[in-house]
């Protein structure tokens, strides 16, 4: 693929159970690691695979990658490679919805690292004072790369700098896809009711590395290329106690419970599977973009000689 890839393996069920609940009218932006929330938001493949590859069918016709994602028809304005850079776009956008009296609710996907930068505080402040709707979905992994909160932050914890604004904070430490979805729509049962902002602190453990497809605490595996990830900073114990709660795992065993057969499961699964593979293979012939296609679609000054 010709892209850099933050995973998403872990935070599925914050996508998921948001993205459900705000549906497709509603919209969002995110960060860099953003597979998962494109594919909450969109439910398609094509085109995702297809930018991963870097070709002309993709999202952004090849010249995005992952971290530079969009889907405006499903509601996803906008994801970015840059800490905590996509903010204060989601409270403008907050702030035309209101405006505009559209009705719309905006989440703001961001990273435990992104509340280090002024920007975030900035903008939580502006959307708590002048009331806008925006939910601020912290997907807190206790991680920037590979620096623990503890190693970075000042402050005693995210909670404590929250409540000190005047909006709804809402915390969860769950991997079940369904808890999410029923917290975030009390988030938005509470913008239509009392108009303030919400910031939901929700916790999640990244299951691989911050770039790539291997894991921390496999010392013998090799480095990305360019890499600047320490290793041994977290402990395969630690993988290990969360793997018991992987989101995946969580929600098949919830539908069994429920009373969907085994069968009726791995349907499913050889259904998406097969999606997925036709979405690859696709790509795989997409052609990549030509040369000239780089001044397209840019804004840039014309300068005529």
């Amino acid at each position: 693929m010709k892209t850099p890839m933050h995973m998403s393996m872990g935070e599925e069920a914050i996508t998921g159970g948001v993205c459900m609940a705000l549906g497709r009218r509603n919209q969002a932006f995110g960060y860099y690691r953003s597979h998962a929330l494109y594919i909450s938001k969109t439910d398609e493949t094509d085109a995702f695979f297809a930018e991963m590859y870097g070709k002309t069918t993709g999202v952004v016709r090849g010249k995005g990658g992952s971290m530079h994602l969009a889907a405006p028809a499903h509601g996803l304005l906008g994801v970015t490679a840059i800490v905590a850079s996509t903010i204060a776009p989601a409270v403008g956008a907050a702030f035309a919805n209101k405006m505009r009296k559209t009705g719309k609710i905006v989440a703001a996907f961001f990273g435990d690292g992104a509340m280090e930068e002024g920007v975030a505080l900035e903008s939580l402040n502006v959307a708590c004072l002048m009331k806008l709707p925006v939910i601020f979905v912290c997907q807190d992994n206790g991680l920037a790369v590979d620096v623990t909160a503890r190693e970075r932050q000042g402050f005693r914890s995210i909670p404590d700098v929250v409540r000190a604004y005047r909006c709804l904070l809402l915390q969860s430490n769950s991997t079940d896809a369904e808890v999410i979805y029923w917290l975030t729509l009390k988030a938005i049962d509470h913008i239509r009711r009392k108009g303030t902002p919400v910031f939901m602190q929700l916790k999640y453990y990244r299951m691989l590395q911050h770039i790539g497809i291997i894991s921390d605490f496999d010392t013998d595996a090799p480095r990305p290329k360019g890499g600047f990830e320490k290793a041994g900073y977290r402990s395969e114990s630690e993988y290990r106690r969360w793997l018991k709660k992987d989101p995946v795992s969580v929600s098949r065993a919830k539908l069994l419970a429920a009373g969907l057969q085994e069968s009726e499961i791995q349907t499913m699964e050889r259904r998406i599977d097969k999606e997925v593979a036709r979405s690859v293979e696709r790509a795989k012939r997409a052609s990549f973009p030509r040369g000239k296609e780089l001044y397209d679609h840019v804004y840039a000054p014309v300068h005529k000689t």
